[in-house]
């Protein structure tokens, strides 16, 4: 079984690209930072994981997709290889993507940078009995969605 689930920040915006010919194929390549769970010598680390998207998701990336939002994908992992310019064998690993969704709210993406939004406030305690649910005043049960 080949299947990949990941969540990071896109590094940059998605490059998408569409193949030659009569029903062009939109190809969307992006790299999502991935934090690592454990920290090096007190600091977080990531690995920078290259994806790759095809038609409809590939259009869904460039339409949506900024440099700094979250994200969630899964996949299949795919090796390849190639000779460059200089002759020398390159070998190529990258994910390619079969699903891909938002994985925070747009307002709790930061667009600047890969920073943690703010908590959000806690509600008035007045508001709030002491077992922290909200008290609902007596007499508008007829007008509650459900009973």
């Amino acid at each position: 079984m080949n299947k990949v689930i990941l969540m990071g920040r896109l590094t940059r915006d998605p490059e998408v690209r569409y193949s030659a010919g009569e029903n062009a194929l939109a190809i969307a390549r992006y790299t999502l930072a991935v934090d690592r769970r454990f920290k090096r010598d007190g600091e977080a680390t990531a690995d920078f994981i290259s994806c790759v998207s095809f038609g409809r998701t590939a259009e869904f990336a460039e339409k949506y997709f900024r440099q700094g939002i979250k994200i969630a994908i899964s996949g299949r992992i795919q090796t390849g290889s190639y000779t460059n310019r200089e002759g020398q064998k390159v070998y190529t690993t990258e994910v390619v993507v079969e699903e891909q969704e938002f994985a925070e709210s747009k307002n709790a993406s930061d667009h600047s940078g890969f920073t943690n939004p703010a908590p959000a406030p806690a509600p008035a305690p007045s508001a709030a009995s002491a077992d922290g649910f909200m008290n609902i005043p007596d007499g508008i049960d007829e007008e509650l969605p459900f009973n």
